[in-house]
């Protein structure tokens, strides 16, 4: 992994953006979401507003890269319309992180988009390629 992504995932993963919780009253999408191969845990919480994204926040535990890349997508997933938020591919993440991560850490790195796809759609069986 290249040193420049790799300490922007670290600085991340210690100094998460958007971490923490919405007022209840702005809480319009909910998801959790949990990665059993490693203990991943991520929930998401969305406000939209006029079919965009007006804020998110997430909280969890586990590895860098799962709460790094949590971090880095809801950096850009505020302001997002929904309907291109709700249909976001693994390659957006990846671009995002700045890497293609190892087949055993995939799952880590999409957590989660994985909860801001099931809070926006409803679909908790994204990604269908496992």
């Amino acid at each position: 992994m290249d040193d420049l992504y790799r300490d922007l995932i670290l600085e991340h993963y210690k100094r998460p953006h958007h971490f923490g919780e919405l007022e209840e009253r702005d809480r319009t999408h909910l998801a959790h979401e949990t990665n059993p191969l490693c203990g991943d845990d991520l929930s998401v919480q969305i406000q939209v507003q006029d079919g965009v994204i007006k804020d998110l926040r997430f909280q969890g535990r586990g590895c860098a890269i799962s709460q790094a890349a949590a971090s880095m997508a809801a950096d850009e997933l505020v302001a997002m319309p929904v309907d291109r938020a709700a249909s976001l591919d693994a390659s957006w993440m990846f671009e995002i992180l700045g890497v293609t991560p190892s087949a055993t850490r995939r799952k880590c790195a999409l957590l989660g988009l994985k909860a801001v796809r099931a809070a926006l759609t409803g679909d908790n069986d994204w990604p269908r390629d496992r």
